[in-house]
């Protein structure tokens, strides 16, 4: 990735100008506000701490070609890819860049790295692609002398494909869009796509518990691993590949989620399937957002879901509207056309089936009596496959909205279906009164993309006029609002983007002091020095 945003120089995503004018005319945004990055020779980095003689022991290891500590290098590895560090990237303030960034090309290579770390007492963050958006890849040094960022991406083996069994060994540090084109090679899909998947890892997406979009059909990451290899600094802990087991205490549910505090995660063999021969997108539309997910609940409570479901609510069907718009007369007649069955101001819901072409006939034909009889209407492939075309564009959207002076964020939650209107509700009235109280008035957007019989999640974004004086203050005061009204209200404090640092301070309540306390009796024993990952996951 780029330095400064998401993706690589060249696939920039340019606002229509009439999405552009909307959004100056609701948030009040300044035409001639311009928040573009500093040049990466102004970027202010701090000299390495790392002792020489360290770093020489860390190039015995690795070779001196991968343990390095250029402005480039150091830049890429000083921050993830949430609102915060953004804003920190952007204004070229990397005080807290890693003293070095090392390559390992093997496990092997890891314990040794880490071994070698804890004598000398140096901070190690693992990396994979560098996506997270909570702080989980922060280079916080936590009273060490150093920290180091240990890069993953030399880790990029397929171990091994059983496609007797459907399962796969893979590495940590293969990319998502690597993976899939070894696993094609082989017939076999592990179809996990987070909208980060072009730049995120294996090793990633099993650290944070990730969930793909499509993981109402195909599961989430963490019901996709069935064995892995987690390097720490005291020794190595492996759970065998197996399909259940009742040999205690599941130990893979300890290592999933983890977050590099535990350790390093070289390797896992997880569950894959056989490419689909068909694939259909489509959209649907309903009344309101209320509407929409109770015809969800009933479709999967009817064991009738797709393998993606996606629904927005009025307000992110109104942005995505303006955003696709092209003023063409088939656009105008489908407006009128729900304007006609009632839908008018409604939302759009994308259902995709993936499998055998009897397969993904059945199950659309049975899912959609199901959704039509909770007051869908039936919008074609159109919008599925313009969905499907865009299904990684949001990050692109955000550094185009940035560039305009836009505070633009995201979080998510999940909870139970009787509980999920009044979550929807208190998490979008706390923004706005956070945001609103600043002078800076919210657009809050929200849908729906995973499905389980006994609830769902909920995705927010949010946009608002960036104060660009106190833009940390800002988003502090929004964050802390919505966080507080999860917690307060019943919803998870993460469904998919993990804890990192942001979400720290809230998972005493989710999980209890005695459960905060059982993980770091675990680290402790995995980590006595303290050194992996320092400030994630755990309440300081």
């Amino acid at each position: 990735m780029r330095w400064w945003g998401w993706g690589a120089d060249g696939h920039d995503v340019a606002l229509p100008e009439q999405a552009l004018a909307m959004l100056r005319s609701e948030l009040g945004l300044d035409p001639s506000a311009s928040t573009r990055p500093v040049a990466l020779e102004e970027v202010r980095l701090g000299a390495s701490r790392l002792d020489r003689s360290v770093r020489e022991r860390l190039a015995r290891v690795v070779g001196e070609g991968h343990v390095r500590d250029d402005r480039a290098v150091r830049v890429g590895h000083a921050a993830g890819r949430s609102y915060p560090d953004l804003v920190r990237l952007r204004s070229g303030n990397l005080a807290g860049a890693p003293d070095a960034v090392v390559e390992p090309g093997s496990a092997d290579e890891v314990r040794t790295l880490l071994a070698a770390c804890a004598d000398a007492r140096v901070a190690v963050v693992p990396f994979g692609g560098g996506t997270s958006v909570v702080g989980g890849v922060d280079p916080v040094a936590d009273g060490f002398p150093a920290v180091v960022s240990l890069d993953l991406a030399r880790l990029d083996r397929v171990m091994a494909v059983d496609r007797t069994s459907l399962t796969a060994t893979l590495e940590a540090g293969l990319f998502g869009p690597e993976a899939e084109r070894r696993l094609a090679a082989e017939g076999v899909t592990l179809g996990h796509f987070p909208q980060s998947f072009e730049y995120s890892t294996v090793g990633g997406w099993v650290a944070t518990r990730s969930a793909g979009q499509a993981s109402t059909g195909y599961g989430r990451i963490d019901e996709l691993v069935e064995g892995l290899r987690l390097v720490a600094p005291a020794g190595e802990v492996a759970r065998r590949p197996v399909p259940a087991t009742a040999a205690g205490p599941d130990v893979r549910e300890l290592l999933v989620g983890s977050e590099g505090v535990l350790g390093v995660i070289c390797e896992a063999t997880l569950r894959v399937r056989a490419l689909p021969a068909a694939r259909r997108y489509e959209g649907w539309s309903f009344r309101s957002f209320a509407e929409g997910h109770e015809a969800l609940r009933v479709m999967e409570q009817g064991d009738a879901s797709p393998d993606v479901v996606r629904l927005s609510d009025e307000e992110e069907t109104r942005l995505s509207l303006a955003l696709a718009s092209t003023g063409s007369a088939t656009e105008r007649a489908g407006r009128a056309y729900l304007r006609m069955r009632g839908h008018e101001g409604g939302c759009l819901a994308i259902v995709g089936f993936e499998g055998e072409e009897d397969e993904v006939e059945r199950r659309r034909l049975h899912t959609g009596a199901l959704l039509r009889a909770g007051g869908g209407v039936l919008l074609g492939r159109k919008p599925g496959a313009a969905w499907l075309r865009g299904r990684y564009a949001g990050p692109y959207l955000r550094d185009a909205l940035l560039d305009h002076g836009a505070f633009v964020e995201t979080l998510e939650t999940a909870t139970s279906w009787s509980n999920l209107p009044t979550l929807y509700a208190a998490v979008g009235d706390a923004l706005r009164k956070s945001l609103s109280e600043r002078g800076t008035p919210p657009l809050i957007m929200c849908h729906v993309s995973h499905l389980y019989r006994s609830g769902a999640s909920l995705y927010y974004t949010f946009l608002a006029r960036q104060q660009a004086d106190v833009p940390l203050d800002q988003w502090r005061a929004a964050k802390s609002a919505a966080c507080d009204a999860i917690v307060s209200n019943g919803g998870t404090i993460t469904h998919h983007h993990a804890i990192g640092r942001d979400h720290a301070k809230w998972l005493s309540a989710e999980i209890g002091e005695v459960g905060v306390d059982l993980i770091r009796a675990a680290k402790e024993r995995l980590d006595p020095v303290g050194i992996m990952n320092p400030g994630k996951l755990l309440p300081p």
